[in-house]
């Protein structure tokens, strides 16, 4: 309480203070100020007259710098005490502050949710529109202190770990579009007070083409402010165009100079140590891509949640997911050794050259997805090795929404045939199948790709069936389909055969869509799967299943057949009937009381069914 009394008082102090100190300054370069003051003590300086001239400027201007960084760290001191009554309990703070209740405005917001007690509507308002812009709460972000302190998320152990003195030295990308300042600014700020001086080299910042304005001038009045106090530090590279997240973390490598390269997204706060085991790992060996452990900073709160170890892998649409551990690190019985990694989430820290010598990213990847799992396979298949440093944690803001593109369906589809047809051989088809495109003439553009196959061959890459065996047993193909997409009855074409609500395992007929509740995978032996594409060899497929009494067809674990009695197997042509081999009944579609179809098991009539995509001239 008595720093909050005297803090207006020091801070009145220290405006007087710059002030004056600009008064003096214009004197000064007037000549007023020079003859005042040289008039009487000419006679006592020692040395000539521009020696001390020049000297005066210097001490006034350091002195000018000086209270430019107390007026900054009065507004940190403030801001921290805005995040410790944050951190009191609602009650404290509503005791202390003596707010009124207000009405909530948006009571349904994601963003109100566990955050906002006690904000007025007009502030209200300010963060629901800015939440709505960025994804994020940035009301919350522009109050919170740029150097606040976060949970070490550590495991005990590796503060036990000594590293060399002669560590590698490191670059710093990080990538933005459109991200708040605020938010870019304490991701600055955590890494420079939580990396080794010794070793930083140099933070790049690279602007994809950012249409948010303070993003322009303020932001490089902030730059600035920084390379007064840490000369060469910080560079920015302003794209003149969208080039997309490939591209711009290209721009980044390409303009670093340091022997290790770590290109992170702006909105991320790096922890304690969060730098050594990257140096450490990458000096000993330099063909390994290493990625941190990811915290989440929850978008409403900032709170930070520490997140389990995990490896990195993705699913047949190429989109990243977190995997268990192998069995072989648990066997080590130590939580600081690396973990092998099947990819990368993007993230990421490589020797600088040998990243080049690999290809660094594919810039033929636009705008977003894919180009993680595209580095990730060609670092394996061409020599290198990907692993998760558990020693090393940075906290990621983990958006509510992506403003900037809401729909990346099409940027993703289209990337990821780019990586299937570049480096999964004979497998390319399962990308295919999971994004419920014809092999053949997709209509999908996915670029010039010669160039990356010419790489491939340059570096003498292994097949992705090698990488199948022995870097991602885990991740399943799926042989022997023949026709897959959406299933239709020729009753109603309107509606398609769907997967019904999770849990449960009882399929609907509902509206046709785009989304995998509705993909069907037939298989030449007779099974329906239904429901998304199973990645994983440890997932249960969900077979459609006649379960021989009663007339709704159920969903049950394919692999369970034998055992349970199961009848899972159809016989089926496109335009014929759906036809249980076992029980001779037929999957048809009848109304109900409520005027819908539904899905039915009974005596075969003349419903016939259409699937949207065939193989090999099946059907």
């Amino acid at each position: 309480m008595m720093l909050r009394r005297n803090f207006p008082k020091a801070l009145c102090l220290g405006l007087a203070l710059i002030i004056a100190v600009n008064i003096l300054l214009a004197f000064y370069t007037k000549g007023s100020l020079q003859s005042w003051i040289l008039g009487g003590l000419q006679k006592d300086l020692p040395g000539p007259l521009a020696v001390w001239d020049e000297a005066v400027i210097k001490r006034l201007s350091h002195l000018e710098l000086d209270l430019q960084q107390l007026k900054e760290a009065m507004k940190l001191k403030q801001h921290e005490e805005v995040d410790n009554r944050l951190k009191q309990p609602v009650e404290a703070v509503q005791a202390e502050t003596k707010r009124k209740s207000f009405e909530k405005l948006f009571p349904d917001s994601a963003l109100f949710k566990q955050w906002g007690e006690g904000l007025s509507e007009a502030e209200q308002r300010r963060a629901q529109k800015l939440f709505d812009k960025f994804g994020y709460n940035v009301y919350l972000s522009n109050q919170l202190p740029l150097n606040r302190t976060i949970l070490d998320t550590r495991d005990s152990r590796c503060l036990q770990k000594m590293y060399s003195s002669e560590l590698p030295s490191l670059s710093v990308i990080l990538i933005f579009m459109d991200e708040a300042l605020s938010i870019i600014q304490r991701a600055i700020t955590s890494i420079i007070n939580r990396t080794p001086a010794r070793v930083l080299k140099e933070i790049i910042l690279v602007d994809d083409f950012s249409s948010n304005g303070e993003l322009k001038t303020s932001l490089d009045e902030k730059i600035k402010f920084y390379s007064q106090k840490y000369p060469g530090l910080l560079k920015i590279i302003r794209h003149t165009k969208r080039q997309g997240l490939a591209q711009s973390r290209n721009t980044g490598w390409a303009a670093a100079t340091a022997d290790v390269v770590v290109i992170l997204d702006a909105h991320i706060e790096v922890n304690l140590g969060w730098a050594e085991p990257i140096l450490a790992r990458i000096q000993e060996d330099r063909t390994v891509i290493v990625s941190p452990v990811f915290d989440n900073i929850r978008f409403d709160t900032f709170h930070v949640q520490k997140y389990s170890l995990a490896t990195d892998g993705f699913n047949w649409e190429l989109w990243c997911r977190y995997d268990s551990l192998p069995q072989s690190w648990i066997d080590l019985h130590d939580p600081t050794a690396p973990v092998k990694s099947p990819s990368i989430m993007g993230i990421l820290a490589a020797d600088r050259l040998f990243m080049g010598e690999i290809g660094a990213l594919d810039g033929g990847m636009l705008v977003y997805g894919g180009e993680n799992v595209e580095f990730s396979l060609r670092v394996w298949q061409c020599g290198g090795r990907i692993e998760v440093l558990p020693c090393s944690r940075i906290a990621h803001l983990e958006r509510h929404h992506k403003p900037y593109a809401l729909d990346l369906g099409s940027a993703l589809r289209r990337n990821a045939l780019r990586v299937a047809e570049t480096w999964m051989d004979e497998h390319k088809y399962m990308v295919y199948l999971a994004w419920n495109l014809p092999l053949e003439n997709s209509g999908i553009d996915y670029g010039d790709i010669s160039s990356r196959k010419a790489l491939r061959e340059k570096l003498k890459c292994q097949t992705f069936d090698w990488y199948l065996k022995n870097v991602y047993p885990v991740l399943k193909p799926m042989h022997n389909i023949v026709g897959y997409g959406r299933m239709k009855n020729t009753l109603d074409e309107s509606i398609c055969l769907d997967q019904g609500p999770i849990p449960g395992n009882t399929p609907i007929m509902h509206p046709c869509h785009a989304f995998s509740p509705q993909n069907v995978y037939y298989h030449v032996t007779g099974e329906f799967y239904v429901g998304p594409l199973i990645a994983e060899s440890t997932t249960k497929d969900r077979c459609l299943t006649d379960p021989g009494k009663g007339e709704k067809p159920t969903l049950e674990p394919c692999t369970q057949e034998a055992h349970n009695e199961l009848h899972i197997y159809w016989d089926f042509q496109m335009g014929k009937a759906v036809k249980n081999r076992a029980t001779k009944r037929c999957l048809e579609i009848k109304r109900n009381p409520s005027g819908t179809y539904e899905p039915v098991l009974q005596t075969c009539t003349t419903q016939v069914w259409k699937i949207q995509h065939t193989i090999r001239n099946w059907g």
